[in-house]
């Protein structure tokens, strides 16, 4: 690593860190500029194990040997800073050792994520960072072979998705889908279904079939579909899958948290009820 000691928030080499709670301009800068960010040691080590590349590492000094453990062998600039011009800069308390600012690797294409999938998250439109990490998260703990995320739902690797996900967003292959409907190409159902995938919607409907059920009898391989906070899934997506799913309630409880649907879809999955 290579070390600098840095007093002036206004410093251009920290421009990657600037104004990081600036939710709407980091939406379009971190993609635009090929960055994402990695907060805290247990993150950037994943981040590093899964084989991305560090730009630099902002950091107070006390946490120098943690850093040296991560990236010493690297020629990554160092950034050292007192605690006030680290929140200066971010805009927020630096209180988790780091943050690292990351090359944005390029992602792959549907078909190779698919090749070996079984169990595949479909992630659509949901624009809440904490969800998306929660549903990684989820994927991650609960047997998911990979992730796939809608043209508009947030982006993986934003920060809170990344710390919220516990940088599992690194150990679980994603990408992004194409639109249902694109007006060139194959939509999102055709290139599932060539991959051989079963497209499963998680929605309510009133030919539905329950969770256990569906479980019960799995397709060989299944991409389950989530949709967004406030109004589910798109038409487009229900027309789109084979089948509909739901998870029974009870206490007068229509549905719960994208997230946790997702937590309790996957385990399902993974414990069928026996025949």
């Amino acid at each position: 690593m290579i070390l600098h000691e840095l007093d002036d928030a206004a410093d251009p080499r920290l421009t990657d860190y600037r104004d990081l709670t600036d939710v709407a301009l980091r939406r379009v800068s971190e993609p635009e500029r090929g960055l994402y960010m990695a907060e805290s040691a247990k993150v950037l080590g994943r981040a590093l194990a899964a084989g991305h590349a560090p730009r630099s590492v902002l950091t107070a000094r006390k946490w120098l040997p943690d850093v040296e453990r991560l990236v010493g062998p690297l020629d990554t600039p160092v950034y050292v800073v007192p605690d006030a011009v680290a929140e200066e800069v971010t805009g927020f308390a630096v209180h988790r050792g780091m943050l690292a600012a990351m090359q944005r690797p390029e992602l792959p294409a549907v078909a190779e994520i698919l090749r070996d999938a079984r169990t595949v998250l479909v992630l659509e439109d949901i624009v809440d960072h904490t969800n998306v990490g929660a549903a990684f998260r989820a994927a991650a703990g609960l047997g998911a072979d990979a992730v796939l995320v809608s043209p508009r739902c947030a982006d993986p690797l934003y920060r809170r998705s990344v710390r919220v996900s516990m940088g599992t967003v690194f150990q679980v292959p994603w990408t992004r889908l194409p639109e249902w409907a694109p007006r060139e190409g194959a939509g999102a159902a055709e290139v599932l279904r060539a991959s051989g995938f079963h497209l499963a919607a998680m929605a309510l409907a009133d030919d539905a079939v329950s969770l256990d059920a569906f479980a019960a009898h799995r397709p060989a391989r299944v991409a389950f579909a989530m949709g967004s906070e406030g109004d589910g899934l798109s038409r487009r997506a229900l027309a789109a899958a084979e089948t509909v799913v739901t998870i029974p309630m009870a206490g007068g409880v229509d549905s719960l948290n994208v997230a946790s649907a997702a937590a309790v879809a996957l385990w399902a999955l993974q414990h069928p009820p026996a025949a």
